[in-house]
C-alpha cells in the first residue's frame, strides 16, 4: 500500500543522516527507500558502495573539524 502511494504521488524524503555539510542521506517516510546526494548534487539510490563512500567521507570530515577545533582552542 505504501509503495502505491509513492508511485502515485512520489517519495517524501526526510534527512536520515548528515554525512558532510553538502552530502546527506535521505529516507522516504512512506516506503523506506534510501537515497543519497551524488557528486552532481542529484539523488541516487543508496547502494552498499555509496554507503561505504559516505562513511569514509564522514570520517574525513569529522577528523578535519576536530583538528580545526583543537587549533582554534590553542
Amino acid at each position: 500500500m505504501k509503495k502505491i502511494f509513492c508511485n502515485l504521488f512520489g517519495h517524501h524524503y526526510s534527512v536520515s543522516k548528515k554525512v558532510t555539510l553538502h552530502i546527506k542521506e535521505y529516507q522516504c517516510i512512506h516506503c523506506g527507500r534510501q537515497v543519497t546526494t551524488d557528486v552532481s548534487g542529484n539523488l541516487s539510490t543508496l547502494t552498499p558502495e555509496l554507503q561505504d563512500i559516505n562513511k569514509t567521507l564522514e570520517n574525513i570530515f569529522q577528523k578535519r573539524h576536530r583538528a580545526a577545533a583543537t587549533q582554534q582552542a590553542a
